[in-house]
Formats: C-alpha cells, sequence, structure tokens
C-alpha cells in the first residue's frame, strides 16, 4: 500500500498547485469579482451535477440541512467575492499572504462552534499573525483595501470550514457541495437581479454581463471545473489515504504555490516589499506550529 498513499500524496500535492492557480485565474480573467463569482459557481455546480449523476448520489436532504447549506453557499460566495475583489485591487501576493490568517480566525472560532476553552498557544499564535500583518500594513499601505478585502474572505472561509466541518462526516461531499453551490449563485442571482431592478446595470444583469471575450470563457471553463469542481472532489478522494496531519501541512503550500506563480506569470506587478515576505512568513510559519502543536496534542490524546 506504500506506492497507493504515495501516489495520493503527489495526487493532493497536484490539487493544492491547483488551489494556488485559482489566484492566477482570478487576475487573468478580465469582468469584476462579482460576475466572476457567479459564473464559477453556476458552472461548478453543474460539473458536479454530472458527477453526481454518474455515480448515482442521493441529493435527497431534510429541509433543516437544506436551510444549513443555503447559508453556507451564501458565506462561500461571500468569500470568493472578496477573495477575488482582494486581487483586482491589489495583487495576488498581498491576496495569498493576508488569506493564510484563515488559520487564526477558526482557533478563535472554533471555540465558539464546538463549546471548547481556548487554547493558550492559539492565543500566542493570534498575536504572532497579528505582527505579521502590521508588518505587511506597513511596508504595503498602497493595497490597504486589498488587504481589507482579504482579511474579510479570510474570516468568512474560516466560518464557513466550521459549518461544514459539523455536516461534511455525515453526508456525501459532492452533495454538500452541489446543494452550497447552487444556493451560493441563487444568491448572487438575486442580488444582481434586484440592483437590475433599481436601474444599475453596471453591477446588475445585463447584455454586456453575458458578453464575455473567449479568451474569459476558456478561464472561467478552467476556473469552474479543475479549480472548483476536480479539486473538490480529488480532495476528498485522496483524505482517504493520508493523515490530517499530512493534508494540512500540504494545504499550506497553497499561497506558496500561488505566489510563485504569480511572480513566474507577472513578474515586476508581483515583485513586493521585503517587509512583505518577512510578514507573509511569520503568517505561513504561525500556522504550520499551530498545525504541529495540534498533532501532537492529538497524538498524546489518543496514546491515553
Amino acid at each position: 500500500m506504500p506506492n497507493v498513499k504515495l501516489q495520493n500524496y503527489l495526487h493532493f500535492h497536484f490539487i493544492v498547485f491547483v488551489w494556488g492557480f485559482t489566484a492566477i485565474l482570478g487576475e487573468l480573467i478580465s469582468i469584476d469579482a462579482l460576475p466572476l463569482v457567479w459564473y464559477r459557481m453556476f458552472m461548478a455546480s453543474g460539473f458536479i451535477y454530472i458527477y453526481i449523476y454518474l455515480r448515482k448520489i442521493s441529493l435527497k436532504i431534510s429541509t433543516k440541512l437544506l436551510i444549513t447549506l443555503c447559508i453556507a453557499g451564501a458565506i462561500i460566495a461571500l468569500h470568493w467575492i472578496t477573495f477575488f475583489a482582494a486581487i483586482k485591487v491589489s495583487n495576488v501576493s498581498i491576496t495569498l499572504a493576508v488569506l493564510s490568517t484563515g488559520a487564526f480566525f477558526t482557533s478563535i472560532l472554533e471555540p465558539i462552534f464546538y463549546k471548547r476553552k481556548l487554547i493558550w498557544y492559539e492565543v500566542l499564535f493570534g498575536l504572532m499573525v497579528i505582527c505579521g500583518l502590521y508588518i505587511i500594513f506597513n511596508v504595503e499601505g498602497d493595497y490597504f483595501l486589498g488587504i481589507i478585502y482579504a482579511l474579510c474572505s479570510a474570516f468568512l472561509s474560516s466560518v464557513f470550514s466550521l459549518i461544514n466541518g459539523k455536516i461534511a462526516k455525515q453526508y456525501a461531499p459532492s452533495m454538500i457541495s452541489f446543494y452550497e453551490l447552487l444556493c451560493g449563485v441563487g444568491f448572487v442571482t438575486i442580488y444582481l437581479i434586484g440592483v437590475s431592478f433599481l436601474g444599475n446595470e453596471n453591477e446588475g444583469f445585463s447584455m454586456a454581463f453575458f458578453q464575455l471575450s473567449s479568451t474569459d470563457w476558456v478561464y472561467l471553463i478552467i476556473l469552474a471545473s479543475i479549480c472548483t469542481a476536480y479539486a473538490f472532489i480529488g480532495s476528498v478522494q485522496v483524505m482517504k489515504y493520508l493523515s490530517p496531519y499530512t493534508v494540512m501541512l500540504t494545504i499550506n503550500l497553497e499561497p506558496i504555490y500561488g505566489i510563485v506563480l504569480a511572480y513566474l506569470i507577472f513578474g515586476d506587478s508581483e515583485k513586493m516589499n521585503p517587509g512583505f515576505y518577512y510578514g507573509a512568513l511569520i503568517i505561513l510559519g504561525t500556522v504550520v506550529l499551530n498545525g504541529i502543536f495540534k498533532n501532537i496534542k492529538k497524538i498524546k490524546r489518543q496514546r491515553s
């Protein structure tokens, strides 16, 4: 079985690389964050439905679960909107570095969601993350709005993961994802229809909304199919063979992959002040240390 484990480990690295490429596509696609997210969720829900249909996975759920998934769908929609908005007003490097604070938000929110005590090292790591953010704010003040959007995105991502953590173990992940994406695109659609009725054609549905360049269509198809539908289904599959600790450490490579890719593709526009990299390293290092401490604690609990 070692070969099977190695194959899944390498597969997961590729999936994390694909997640890092999502930010690159956000920069390459010319449309604004709101229509970008609408197209992503609409197309990805279609791709996942095809997977569900072929695998004959049941879509029957209770009303209570549907309400929960609708809330989660709205949150993930807002997460992606603020994520791509951050990229549009700043750049990929800023967005991915600040997005790493999601682990910090989770450490604060998890005790509230799961009604447990706050752990001392989570407070310490939280202060370290704040130091890293302070350095980035100081040296990259011109990207203030992008940093704020990315912080909002990280917070929403944390809330979404905590909601999913309570339901993912009980139901098929592909079914959960399908409803969340469908509800998310419904949430964005209602907003777009609303602003259209108010006469704001620049933000709502219009002829221009559906008139995309061929390049944008290609990038959107890649984003919805490979970076969303495939990456989600593939990550669920490989997690059957990898330990949570391995998964956590590998996911932390996403911003590194993304920042390196951004520099290679966009060049000088992604070159940051040295202070930015110090701040980003503090945030990423804190995330890794938090995972190591949690893994040690889990091993001790299993042995006792």
